[in-house]
Formats: C-alpha cells, structure tokens, sequence
C-alpha cells in the first residue's frame, strides 16, 4: 500500500508541472465564480478549459473533489435543515437521475459522447431561448419533465460530469426564489458528486494522480465561489434568473461545439 502511494506522489511530481498546476487554478477559479453568481456550470467551464491540454478522463477525475467541496458549501449556506428541505422536494428527481448515473460510469467506454453532446446542446438552448423569450412552463413540472430531466441529467453525469443544464431546465419550471434554487442545485450537484466519486472509483477515471490533483483545485475553486456567491448576494430575482438563462444558452452551445467537434 505504501509502495502504491510513494508511486502516485512521485507520479504527480514527475508529470504535472508547474504550469498545469497554474492552469488548473485559474480555470477553477473562474469556473467557481461562475457556479457562485449561478449555481451551476463549474463542470462545463472547467471541462472545457482543461481539455484543451489534457484529456477529457484526466480532466474529470481532477473535477471530482472541488465540486463535492463546493457544492456542500452551497447547499448548506442556509443551513443544514433548508438543505434537508430541498433534498425531501426533489426526492425523485435524485432518486432517477443518480440511479442512472452510477449505471452510466460504467458505460463511459461504450457511449458516444459526441451525438449525447450534440442532442442536449440543442435542447438547453431551444428551452432556454424559450424562457429567455418570456415563456413559462403551465404549472409545476410534469412527471413527464421530471423523468426527462432526470435520464438526461443522469446520462450526461456519469459519462461527463455535466448534469448541470438538465437539472437548471427540471428547476426553473418551478419559479423557485434565488436562495432556493441555489440551494437545490447544490444539494443535487453536491449527491451526485459523491455517486461521481463512488462510480469512476470503479471504472478508473479516479485515479491517484487526478484526486491529488483535485485536492490542490479545491482551495482556488472556494475562492472562485466565494467571489461569485458575493455577486450573487447583491443581484435581484430577475437578473438572477437571466443570468441563469443566460449562462444555460451558452452551456448548450458549448455542448453542440464540443458534439460537432
């Protein structure tokens, strides 16, 4: 056991440089920001940024940890009752979507990631422009967009660990109050981290090396939200939700990029 870990550290030593060391704090420091002033989008914008140099498993594996660590935070910025709260109302949309994402890491070798990509691109941004527009979904959320929104969130988690577009598209048919949509996405993000964590243990995207380097990513990505969740304290309901929006358009074009390409 010993003999493994000494061979890790010196892996990560050996190979990581300070360079990427450098590239994975901007980029989680950004990424955390973004996520403080939303509530979501740290793993597109941090996926995105690190694949450009390195591949897109060593890239996840490194994502794991600063998203547990930051969404427990925000989930439990109200405290641990309203956290209990937001897990008891989307009880089914957990118990669907993470159900199929511990299925899902398993499957990563055999998925095509670019047509899931491609096909959730262009739902994220025909439902947000359709919000952005001034549509309103009749009612709460239908069984039917719970199901939808689940499977997809599910599906798009464990081959990528983005689930946060589906999930935002499942949460602003509810017209929840900023608090509490920031509090339910970090719940949600925050469970299915761990399910995250406990999958690709399994299937090998969690290696050594990626967690170490995760650990070092936590601290700047908690200053990134801590900066965003400053900005986020101080906009009104109506920019919140267009920012939202706004950041879920470009979520779904950078989804259809990543599928085209």
């Amino acid at each position: 056991m010993e003999s493994r870990y000494d061979e890790s550290v010196s892996e990560f030593f050996n190979l990581y440089t300070p360079d990427l060391l450098l590239l994975i704090a901007i980029t989680a420091i950004f990424a955390g920001m973004v996520k403080g002033i939303v509530g979501f989008a740290m793993p597109m914008i941090f996926i995105t940024g690190m694949t450009v140099f390195i591949s897109p498993d060593l890239a996840l594996g490194i994502l794991i940890l600063p998203t547990l660590v930051t969404n427990g935070w925000q989930a439990g910025r109200q405290g641990f009752a309203a956290a209990y709260r937001a897990l008891y109302d989307h009880r089914w949309f957990l118990g669907m979507g993470y159900s199929v994402l511990l299925v899902t890491t398993q499957m990563v070798p055999l998925l095509s990631q670019s047509l899931f990509f491609l096909c959730l691109g262009v739902l994220v941004v025909g439902f947000a422009s359709l919000m952005l527009s001034g549509w309103r979904p009749k009612g709460r959320s239908g069984t039917g967009l719970l199901i939808g929104c689940a499977l997809v969130a599910g599906v798009g988690g464990g081959i990528s660990g983005v689930w946060g577009p589906p999930t935002v598209m499942y949460l602003s048919t509810h017209n929840l109050e900023k608090q509490a949509q920031m509090r339910a996405q970090g719940v949600i993000y925050g469970l299915g981290a761990i399910l995250l964590l406990m999958g690709h243990m399994r299937s090998g995207v969690a290696t050594a090396p990626a967690l170490m380097l995760g650990a070092f990513a936590i601290l700047p990505a908690c200053f990134g939200i801590w900066i965003g969740f400053k900005i986020q304290d101080r906009i009104n309901q109506h920019v919140f939700r267009i920012a939202t929006l706004s950041v879920l358009v470009l979520a779904g074009l950078n989804l259809i990029r990543q599928g085209a390409l």
